[in-house]
C-alpha cells in the first residue's frame, strides 16, 4: 500500500476543496455522490491540506465541512484498500464462498492514525461544520476538532457494531471523555443514530443550530477563533485533554508551567495592555 498521499486540488471535482477567508482555512469533503465517504486519496488530501495550514503562518484557524446532504459516511467500503475480495476459484453462484481477509489495521496506521493525529495537534483551533449524518470514521473526525456544530437535520452514528469493527479514528478516546462510559458504551455497541440535538444534550458536541445557518456560524465562530491568542486556545486545548489522565495537583503544576510560558509571549502582553488601554488587542502569536 502507497503511503504517499496525493496533493490537494482546488479544482471542483477533486475530493477536497480548499479555500480560505481571511485567516481561516476552509476544507470541504467534496464527495456528494458518495455522502463524502472516505478513500485513501481524500484521506492523504486532507492530511496534507492539514499539515499546509499548519504551517501557513496566515492561517488562524480551520473549518472542516462537507459538501452535498452529508458530512461523512465513513470509510468508502467501496475503496481498493478495504473492499472484501473473494476466492477467484469459488464460482459467483456459490452462497458459501467467503471473502478473503484484508487487514483493515493496516488502513488505520498509514491513513486514520496519521490523519488524527495531525489534526488533534494542530496549532490553531478548529471548528467541524456537520451538514447531514457523520457517520463511522466521519463521526470521529469531526469530534476530533476543538468545536463541532451541527445543522438540526445532522446525525451521529457510530456505525463500527454493525460491521463486526470497533469504533477508529480516535472514537473510543473521544467518546468517553465527551458523553461518559455509559452513554459511550450506548452509542459504540448499539449503532443508533443520534440526532443533532439530542448530540449537544449530551454533550457530544457544541452547538446545534438550523439547517440554512450552519455556515454561516461555523465561520462565524471560526474567524472569531481567528482574531484571539491563538497559541494560548492551543494550550488550553493541551491542558484540557491532558487534565483527563492528570490528579488535581499535576493539573495545578501543568497549568503554573503553560502560564509561565504564556505570560512572555507577544499575545498576553497585548492583551494586558490593551485591556488597560480600553482598545480592541491584536494578537499576533501562533
Amino acid at each position: 500500500m502507497s503511503t504517499t498521499p496525493t496533493p490537494p486540488s482546488t479544482a471542483e471535482d477533486s475530493p477536497l476543496l480548499i479555500s480560505t477567508e481571511g485567516a481561516v482555512r476552509v476544507l470541504t469533503l467534496n464527495r456528494p455522490q458518495a455522502l463524502n465517504a472516505f478513500t485513501t486519496g481524500l484521506l492523504g488530501q486532507l492530511r496534507i491540506a492539514l499539515d499546509e495550514a499548519a504551517h501557513d503562518e496566515a492561517v488562524r484557524a480551520v473549518l472542516i465541512t462537507g459538501a452535498g446532504r452529508a458530512f461523512c459516511a465513513g470509510q468508502d467500503l467501496s475503496d481498493p484498500h478495504i473492499k472484501p475480495e473473494f476466492d477467484e476459484h469459488a464460482g459467483d453462484v456459490d452462497p458459501q464462498r467467503k471473502p478473503k481477509a484484508k487487514d483493515i489495521g493496516n488502513l488505520l496506521d498509514h491513513y486514520y492514525i496519521p490523519l488524527a493525529l495531525r489534526l488533534r495537534s494542530m496549532p490553531v483551533p478548529t471548528v467541524c461544520a456537520v451538514n447531514g449524518v457523520a457517520a463511522g470514521a466521519g463521526a470521529n473526525f469531526a469530534l476530533g476538532c476543538d468545536l463541532v456544530l451541527a445543522g438540526q437535520s445532522a446525525s451521529f452514528i457510530q456505525a463500527f457494531s454493525k460491521i463486526g469493527l470497533v469504533p477508529d479514528c480516535g472514537g473510543t478516546w473521544l467518546l468517553t471523555r465527551l458523553v461518559g462510559r455509559a452513554r459511550a458504551m450506548q452509542l459504540a455497541l448499539l449503532g443508533d443514530k443520534l440526532p443533532a440535538a439530542d448530540a449537544q444534550a449530551w454533550g457530544l458536541i457544541a452547538r446545534c443550530v438550523a439547517d440554512a445557518e450552519l455556515q454561516s456560524e461555523a465561520m462565524a465562530t471560526a474567524q472569531k477563533l481567528a482574531k484571539m491568542p491563538t497559541r494560548a486556545l492551543v494550550q488550553t486545548r493541551q491542558a484540557l485533554d491532558a487534565s483527563m489522565d492528570l490528579e488535581f495537583e499535576d493539573a495545578l503544576k501543568l497549568e503554573a508551567k503553560l502560564q509561565s510560558q504564556l505570560g512572555y509571549a507577544h499575545d498576553y502582553l497585548e492583551g494586558a495592555a490593551a485591556f488597560l488601554s480600553k482598545r480592541a488587542p491584536v494578537f499576533k502569536d501562533r
